[in-house]
């Protein structure tokens, strides 16, 4: 995310920073307001904290959520955002709020010992958009399954695709306690066709019934690789040896340092 927040001198009377999407507003339609790639957003006062530490939106999952709908200045709606740009907030936010220096527990492969490891969040790079891999210009990408030789079109995720997975997926744990159905819920929200076909019961069928783990570990893989996001990881250098592409911890003392 190295040079993602601008300074952009603006008409309001506290301070703001225009942040650029990993995505560059290239999957939005032409309408929606995030199409210009950048977002508006304050920097994170002390009341602002008391977002964070609210026990009702703990509990109910929705903190980060909270936090950014009060830092977010741009008139955008919040869960048109792609994951990735999502992703591309809360690291800005956590900079405007605490700085770039996200100090954290690790504990690497070949030590026994726990390390205290800081990482500078303003050097983080982005996972940029191929446009050339976009379906009609649209947030829309294929996907040949290397066994059963299917066609499959999808799509990014949202967050309110993520919301809708959630509540998806505790229906399906409500009655059915042992089940753990996350990931093959969000491939059926994730594809938008098989062969050509739309219908959301022949993709949730091809899910359950047809789509062998290989080819579904296969295409998660090729989301995540083509997916614009930020590179929430870093190269850990350890006594004579390095771990490359470790992942960044995202807990609560992403956003709350003093936890």
């Amino acid at each position: 995310m190295e040079n993602q927040v601008v300074e952009q001198p603006t008409s309001y009377d506290f301070p703001t920073e225009v942040i650029t999407l990993p995505s560059k507003g290239k999957l939005y339609t032409p309408d929606n307001p995030l199409s210009s790639g950048t977002v508006e957003m304050r920097y994170m006062t002390a009341k602002h904290e008391d977002i964070l530490t609210n026990e009702s939106y703990i509990k109910s999952g929705v903190v980060i959520d909270k936090l950014l709908e009060a830092l977010v200045v741009s008139r955008v709606k919040l869960d048109d955002l792609l994951i990735g740009d999502k992703n591309a907030l809360l690291v800005a936010a956590r900079i405007l709020g605490y700085g770039k220096d996200y100090t954290f527990k690790f504990q690497p492969v070949l030590s026994e010992e726990v390390e205290e490891v800081t990482v500078d969040l303003a050097e983080l790079g982005d996972k940029e958009l191929d446009e050339s891999l976009l379906v009609d210009g649209k947030n829309k990408f294929e996907f040949s399954t290397p066994i059963s030789k299917k066609l499959i079109e999808f799509k990014l995720l949202t967050q309110s695709d993520d919301k809708k997975i959630d509540a998806e997926v505790k229906s399906i744990k409500k009655l059915y306690k042992k089940e753990s159905p996350e990931a093959s819920v969000r491939l059926k929200h994730t594809i938008v066709s098989v062969d050509g076909d739309s219908d959301p019961k022949v993709i949730r069928n091809f899910v359950d019934n047809h789509l062998l783990a290989r080819e579904a570990r296969e295409l998660r893989q090729y989301i995540n690789k083509v997916s614009p996001d930020v590179d929430l990881t870093f190269d850990y250098e350890g006594d004579g040896y390095t771990e490359d592409g470790v992942s960044i911890p995202l807990g609560i003392s992403f956003f709350w340092p003093d936890a």
